[in-house]
């Protein structure tokens, strides 16, 4: 959903949960976003119920705001378990779209129930949901990346050169990489200072490549010509302003398609699991260290790196030649 939604058309303990998740919790915009969507929707379903009319009959401003601890307080787990069947047959959410939903509205019961005690009791303490299969990321061969690097002319040369070194050596996401200010780098030390998901800083540390990428652009950077708030920005546009997300993504796809990879579901975020896959399996990273590098929270995030290993084992022993090869009872090849 693009946008964010009015805050002011929602139940008020809702507009209580997504300050929390805001300030006490640091959770990102664009996250915090995604649960009010889903929030939204689940209680647009309820008024829908109460009205007998799909969802969809609703009007887009319909208001919530009557919605109060009394009502919450009625909320049963047949309603949520309704919810998520209209989900998957009405609106054909995946397994993985209905378990966010599922737990958005987890989160929600848990701070106005178990936290706060507005209600008396959590209708969706015993809430299941089958575990959606989860999917091992895209990424690009250690082939592709040199190429994907080789690609790159001008105009523009350096920054773009230097934009993807540091995408396919650091593992950074897309708002971390145009968050990213002159004085977060310090190549003395060879280090950079990245600022993560509820504004979390990690520090990580610049490999050759990186350095003499960041020292090129450095050179040709147009700081001179730089005012206001985007004046310490490390990435400029051509307006000399910072470069935006849509700015990177765009640049991105560009040299993916110079290298025939356009269409094949690569993507920026597809160079951070690169860096991961690469750290993993050429550089023996191990996975706490890349957690960390990372900046994710949890190390079952970062394990997926370890199922991608288990899985290029798999396949490279079912490609044994021998593995076809049919013996007779003695042992020896027919």
């Amino acid at each position: 959903m693009s946008g964010y939604i009015d805050r002011t058309l929602l139940p008020p303990l809702v507009d209580e949960y997504i300050s929390e998740l805001l300030v006490v919790k640091a959770r990102s915009k664009l996250t915090v976003n995604e649960y009010i969507s889903d929030l939204r929707l689940f209680f647009r379903f309820l008024a829908a119920k109460e009205k007998n009319i799909s969802p969809d009959e609703l009007p887009e401003d319909y208001d919530l705001s009557g919605y109060d601890a009394e009502f919450m307080a009625t909320v049963t787990l047949r309603d949520v378990n309704n919810f998520l069947i209209y989900c998957s047959d009405s609106r054909t959410n995946t397994a993985t779209t209905r378990a966010r939903k599922a737990s958005s509205i987890r989160g929600y019961f848990h701070y106005i129930s178990d936290k706060m005690h507005y209600i008396d009791h959590n209708p969706v303490s015993q809430l299941q949901v089958a575990p959606s299969k989860k999917k091992l990321p895209k990424y690009l061969t250690l082939e592709q990346s040199i190429a994907l690097l080789e690609s790159v002319t001008e105009p523009n040369k350096e920054r773009d050169y230097c934009i993807l070194t540091i995408f396919l050596n650091c593992g950074l996401r897309l708002s971390e990489l145009v968050g990213l200010n002159v004085t977060d780098i310090d190549l003395k030390n060879k280090t950079m200072i990245v600022t993560g998901k509820g504004s979390k800083q990690r520090m990580i540390y610049l490999n050759r490549a990186c350095v003499l990428a960041l020292e090129s652009y450095l050179r040709v950077r147009p700081a001179g010509s730089l005012k206001g708030p985007d004046r310490n920005a490390l990435f400029i546009s051509r307006l000399n302003k910072r470069m935006g997300r849509q700015s990177v993504q765009l640049m991105v796809y560009k040299y993916l398609e110079k290298i025939g990879l356009d269409g094949q579901h690569y993507s920026v975020h597809k160079l951070r699991h690169t860096a991961a896959t690469l750290m993993y399996q050429h550089g023996d990273v191990d996975v706490l260290v890349l957690k960390e590098m990372l900046g994710h929270e949890n190390l079952a995030t970062t394990e997926i790196y370890t199922h991608i290993e288990n899985k290029q084992l798999r396949e490279a022993a079912m490609k044994n030649p021998l593995s076809m090869e049919e013996t007779d009872s003695s042992g020896e090849s027919e």
